[in-house]
């Protein structure tokens, strides 16, 4: 069984166009994890004719990637070999990307597929903050021996895909922090690889207020930095010299993802 996640949060504007890339690609069933949303996503998602739709509804906000980890436990619980994650404004024409994922996971057995969203010449045109993303998730892809494999890949960016052997082996609430997923899959000898090429401006996802961009950028690096201490198996922290990266991350609703993972 294929089973596809897609948190989804307001967006309203993309989401319908992403459900119908969705629907033509090879999957048994498609989870929406709906949390915390105010506009008519949920409306959108009712009006899909298709038993493969099987949406989990969170009246609250469930935070940066806590839903990931919150479908990856459904569709674990539903017997599914591999799983492919993608945000719900991710309306981009992308249905060859999400069926090579899909492949590399299912057909070829690799435990986590990545997409590089950064192919070619496209980081000659990075911003300043862009860069320093960039170069935390570097340094930790090389630091977890995957930089020669994955370049600067990562499960925070792009869709991706993993296999029921990885959803075995790495806890689930780790999926809550993709970094950390990344380097304990390196530290169990699971097989990581990129499974397509995606330039970030083809996803699809909306441009986003410098504020809200500053925020998505220190969660990244902080989780790259926590995940560095996961796999080295020291204190787990998210500091940087005397700065403390936390962006996002005191937003994930660890209560409510711990409650749902304990669920029989």
């Amino acid at each position: 069984m294929i089973a596809v996640v897609m948190p989804v949060k307001d967006e309203e504007k993309r989401l319908k166009k992403t459900i119908e890339t969705l629907l033509s690609v090879p999957s048994d069933i498609i989870i929406p994890v709906i949390n915390g949303s105010s506009d008519n996503s949920c409306g959108i998602i009712r009006q899909v004719r298709s038993k493969r739709i099987q949406p989990l509804y969170f009246i609250e906000p469930l935070g940066i990637d806590v839903p990931r980890a919150i479908g990856a436990k459904a569709a674990l619980d539903k017997g599914a070999a591999a799983v492919l994650f993608l945000d719900g404004d991710m309306s981009g024409d992308i249905a060859k990307n999400l069926t090579d994922l899909i492949s590399t996971v299912y057909d070829n057995q690799a435990d986590m597929a990545l997409t590089n969203c950064y192919p070619g010449n496209h980081m000659a045109r990075l911003s300043n903050l862009a860069s320093d993303v960039l170069n935390a998730r570097i340094r930790l892809n090389r630091e977890i021996g995957l930089e020669e494999i994955i370049g600067a890949a990562s499960p925070s960016h792009g869709p991706h895909a993993v296999s029921r052997r990885f959803l075995l082996s790495v806890p689930l609430r780790e999926i809550a922090i993709p970094p950390v997923s990344l380097a304990l899959a390196s530290k169990y000898g699971l097989s990581v690889c990129v499974g397509t090429a995606i330039p970030h401006n083809k996803l699809g996802s909306p441009g986003k207020d410098s504020a809200h961009s500053d925020l998505i950028a220190e969660t990244i690096i902080g989780d790259c930095i926590e995940a560095l201490h996961v796999y080295k198996n020291t204190k787990r922290q998210r500091l940087s010299g005397s700065v403390e990266y936390l962006g996002y991350h005191s937003q994930r609703r660890w209560d409510l993802l711990d409650r749902f993972i304990a669920q029989p």
